[in-house]
């Protein structure tokens, strides 16, 4: 079965097409810039025979050009991979949020609309899947279009860890709860785990320009930093995280504006609103040791976060086979995985200096009661695993 996974950014598009339940990747794709003139960037990538497309300065106005850009390249271009569109039989989204539908769904009208009534708590990466479903469905209408929803993999958690102290109604009536998100990452860490063994008790921290935490008993997630909402948890390279809601009234009152408000805890908070340096950690981290104390504080406060949420999971759990450093900063940043585990002696964590600093798949020391893991996280496949096994 050959499944499309499509990645939707505000202004991005990402593919991979799949020969499934083989996961061999046949061809990859990515369109950046989306809605410019004269400055998009294209890239396809044939896999089998390495043939690339690597073109800039492009005229991308919209998802459909940008979509049927990539559709060519797979049917019509030298490194196509294709006879005919047609052989693609299923479409999987990494979909973000849809009221009333948290798991894997075909893509009907009802989803849709739930994504239109979310969209207040989702508007960047709502709209820009709205687009590109349609334009996806549009070119592939014998196709089935499945949403493989960030929410899915949380489903499974249990009521109590899920409710506000609100009134029930707004749970009933508007879906008031804790949703959680980077659910195709931390459900890709469960699939790793479970190719090992049947029962397990881990935490999966993907740390990067999003973060979560997510702890996991044997493949199920049963609590995650993330709630309602992308703007909580962790702090994030933009975002704020946790927060007061009462703030907002508070702000308001001293003359803040809505918009300045959003902008405050969207697009101004996180490590940028911390540090004033950057949202990329690898510069806050380079202005710190030149003695920026705000730098400093912001990788304190996220470095508290992350430790903060794995102690509370270690309880949740009742104890801990695993530990997971994925995405971004939790693959590749050595200096915050020993930040993290230098505070987690006491649940057991010894931490290998030598095989931390190389990024090695197992970073703890063998006498170490957890087994501190770096996987690097792929969430295309795990999104064409769920497209691929709904019935």
């Amino acid at each position: 079965m050959k499944v499309l996974v499509c990645n939707a950014g505000s202004t991005s598009l990402k593919f991979k097409l799949y020969e499934m339940p083989a996961c061999t990747v046949l061809a990859t794709g990515k369109v950046e810039r989306v809605g410019s003139c004269d400055d998009a960037i294209f890239g396809y990538c044939n896999t089998a025979t390495g043939y690339r497309v690597d073109a800039g300065k492009m005229n991308i106005p919209d998802y459909a050009v940008g979509i049927n850009k990539f559709l060519f390249e797979l049917t019509q271009g030298k490194g196509a991979v294709l006879t005919d569109i047609r052989e693609i039989e299923r479409v999987g989204y990494k979909s973000v949020l849809s009221k009333n539908h948290y798991g894997v769904h075909e893509i009907d009208e009802a989803v849709m609309q739930g994504m239109r009534d979310f969209l207040p708590l989702a508007p960047v990466h709502n709209s820009a899947y709205l687009k590109a479903i349609e334009t996806v469905q549009a070119v592939l209408p014998n196709a089935r279009h499945v949403g493989v929803f960030e929410t899915a993999f949380h489903r499974d958690i249990p009521l109590e860890r899920k409710i506000y102290g609100v009134p029930y109604e707004w749970y009933e009536t508007y879906g008031i709860q804790r949703l959680g998100y980077h659910g195709a990452s931390h459900g890709y860490i469960a699939d790793c785990l479970n190719a090992e063994k049947k029962e397990y008790k881990v935490i999966s921290c993907h740390l990067g320009g999003s973060a979560s935490i997510c702890g996991i008993l044997n493949g199920k997630s049963v609590d995650t930093s993330f709630g309602m909402s992308l703007e909580t948890g962790l702090i994030h390279a933009n975002r704020v995280g946790d927060m007061d809601p009462t703030m907002i009234h508070f702000l308001k009152q001293v003359g803040l504006s809505e918009e300045e408000i959003l902008q405050g805890c969207q697009k101004k908070g996180g490590l940028l609103g911390i540090s004033g340096v950057s949202n990329d950690l690898r510069y806050v981290l380079e202005a710190a040791d030149g003695g920026n104390e705000r730098a400093k504080l912001a990788v304190d406060v996220f470095v508290t976060g992350i430790v903060h949420y794995i102690g509370a999971f270690f309880l949740d759990l009742g104890g801990l086979t695993d530990l997971v450093f994925t995405a971004g900063i939790g693959e590749h940043s050595d200096r915050i995985r020993a930040r993290v585990c230098q505070h987690l002696g006491s649940i057991g964590v010894k931490l290998d200096a030598e095989a931390n600093q190389k990024n090695a798949p197992i970073i703890s020391t063998p006498d170490s009661t957890v087994t501190v893991r770096v996987i690097p996280t792929d969430e295309e496949l795990g999104i064409a695993r769920r497209t691929c096994e709904l019935v």
